[in-house]
Formats: structure tokens, C-alpha cells, sequence
């Protein structure tokens, strides 16, 4: 019997969000944000906090420093029934901080990276790869010390007999340093959306870049589409496009990418079929636009199944 259904690998920091902003930023010029959240970041914590909510038993591995935002970070991931037990605190380096500036479906954010940067496979505690069922990593390109060691990293976690779910996010760099070739085999469901698939395999068109990674797919990928859904391929070579539930007042979109994983995952582990994972993935992620921050339309898992109700006409099964 594992301890936890996920533990979620990887980044660490607060983000500080900033909405309503009057125009974009313009050096030597100053303007206004009407709306300012301060609020637990990072795409693997958000995803931790709302795959908990949906009742998935988690724990989080990662890196914060001996400082306030560490302290903000630990604290909302306890609250939201989160283990932190393999949550590593550095005396020499500070919790990461992203100032997020948010338009409407698009965002702008700047990073300091901080504690995340240090971490290693040479820093995790074993017992991470023996106790979950599932193990979730993100924003390798954010993380040098994870992304240098994925590769060990990836094959503990088979050993250990969990599985492994992937979203690399965006690389700041744009230099896409990841051997397809030998990392995709070793995840269970890649999970890119569209814009860093492409750019992952170099190719001009969705397309293309389904083809370009497909033969090391083993089992699955599901690419997120933002407004436009969701793409499934199978290493069989299915594909399913699922349309998005669109929420026409959407208060803002950051984290509906962490937060469409966290609803595909919590139904892969209970061992949904890969269709229903991409059903309670789209469901999740048109949730998550209905509150503010990453977290704000998961407080609970009777909230979401209320949402998902009231505001989709969608049943969230996640028993």
C-alpha cells in the first residue's frame, strides 16, 4: 500500500498577481494594476493543492529558503492537505517569487528563480520513489539541477512503481534542452500544451510536432489548447480533440493548465480511462477560471463539484 496517490516534484515559489493592469509596462514609465493577489505559485504547487483538493492523497518534494515566503508557501500547502514532509528548506538561498501581469488569457510574469534552481535527484529523500503511486514533475526549464538529473530521476521513480506524468512548461531560454528520444518513453502522460509542444519538437504545426514525438510516447499525451480544448494521443496512435468548457466570465486564467493536470491526474490514478482523464481534465481546467489565482476555485472538493454543477451543468466524478 503507497502512502500518497501523487507527489508532485518540482518548483516552489509565491506569486504576486497583478490584474485590471492599465496597458503594458514601458520603461522610465509607470501604471496601474487595480487588482494585486499575493498567493502560494508555481505550476507543481498549484497543481499539489488542487489534485489534493480533488482528493487524491498528496505529498510535495521540493526546495523553499528559511524565509516569509517559505513560510506562506508551506503553510498553504498544509492547508490545503498537502504533506510537506519532503519539502527541503535552504539556509543560504530564498523562496522563489513570480510577479505575474495579467491580460485576459495572457499573462506576463517575470521569475526569481531562487531555491528552486538548487535542487538535485542528490537532494531528494528515497522514500519519495517508494511511497506515491504517481509522480507529477513540472518546469524542468525553470529547474537546471531537476532537468540535468530527469533522466535518474524518472527511472528511480519506475523502479519504485509509481508512475510519472510530465508538464515542462515553458522554456525562459527557448533553448528546449531535452532529449525526446530518451525522456518520453520514461513518462507515463506527457503533458505540454501546444505552444511548447511545437516548440519542444522544432515543427511549424500541431501536426507535425504529434508526429515528430509520437513513436517515443509510452502511453500517452494529452496537449492542452487553451480555449480550444485538448488533443489526446496514445502511443497506439489515437487521437481524441475534446473542445474546452468556456466560461464566458472568466475572472482569470492562470493555473487552468496546472489545474486541467490536476483533474486529468486525480482520475488516472483512480484508474479512469484516458478519455474520462481528458473529460476531467477539460472540467477542472474551465473551473479553475472561475476564482482568481491557481487555487482560488479549488478550496475544496465540494466546491469544485458545485462549480462544475452550477457553471459547466458537468458531474466531476472523483470517487
Amino acid at each position: 500500500m503507497k502512502t500518497f496517490d501523487v507527489i508532485a516534484l518540482g518548483e516552489l515559489n509565491v506569486d504576486l498577481i497583478l490584474n485590471r493592469i492599465a496597458g503594458f509596462p514601458e520603461v522610465g514609465k509607470e501604471i496601474f494594476a487595480r487588482d494585486m493577489i499575493c498567493t502560494l505559485g508555481s505550476s507543481t504547487a498549484i497543481f499539489a493543492a488542487n489534485v489534493s483538493a480533488l482528493g487524491a492523497r498528496t505529498a510535495f518534494a521540493g526546495m523553499i529558503g528559511r524565509d516569509a515566503f517559505g513560510e506562506l508557501v508551506r503553510g498553504s500547502l498544509e492547508a490545503r492537505g498537502v504533506d510537506t514532509r519532503y519539502v527541503i528548506e535552504a539556509a543560504d538561498r530564498a523562496t522563489g517569487v513570480t510577479v505575474v501581469m495579467s491580460y485576459g488569457e495572457d499573462r506576463a510574469n517575470v521569475t526569481y528563480p531562487g531555491a528552486m534552481e538548487a535542487l538535485r535527484f542528490a537532494d531528494l529523500d528515497p522514500e519519495i520513489f517508494l511511497s506515491a503511486r504517481h509522480i507529477h514533475l513540472s518546469s524542468l526549464f525553470m529547474q537546471p539541477g531537476l532537468l540535468a538529473d530527469i533522466v535518474p530521476i524518472l527511472r528511480a521513480a519506475h523502479d519504485g512503481g509509481a508512475t510519472v506524468s510530465l508538464d515542462t512548461q515553458w522554456d525562459p531560454a527557448e533553448e528546449w534542452r531535452i532529449d525526446c528520444r530518451e525522456v518520453l518513453p520514461l513518462i507515463d502522460v506527457f503533458m505540454p500544451n501546444e505552444a511548447e509542444l511545437t516548440a519542444l519538437a522544432h515543427a511549424a504545426s500541431l501536426d507535425e510536432a504529434i508526429g515528430s514525438v509520437r513513436p517515443w510516447l509510452r502511453h500517452a499525451m494529452i496537449v492542452k489548447r487553451g480555449s480550444r480544448g485538448s488533443v489526446l494521443v496514445t502511443a497506439g496512435g489515437e487521437c481524441r480533440e475534446v473542445g474546452a468548457l468556456l466560461n464566458r466570465e472568466a475572472v482569470d486564467t492562470i493555473g487552468a493548465g496546472d489545474s486541467f493536470n490536476a483533474g486529468f491526474i486525480r482520475c488516472f490514478v483512480r484508474g479512469g480511462s484516458l478519455g474520462e482523464c481528458q473529460d476531467a481534465g477539460n472540467l477542472t481546467g474551465a473551473i479553475s477560471t472561475t476564482a482568481a489565482g491557481g487555487t482560488g476555485a479549488f478550496a475544496d472538493r465540494e466546491a469544485a463539484v458545485r462549480t462544475a454543477r452550477e457553471r459547466f451543468g458537468k458531474q466531476l466524478n472523483l470517487d
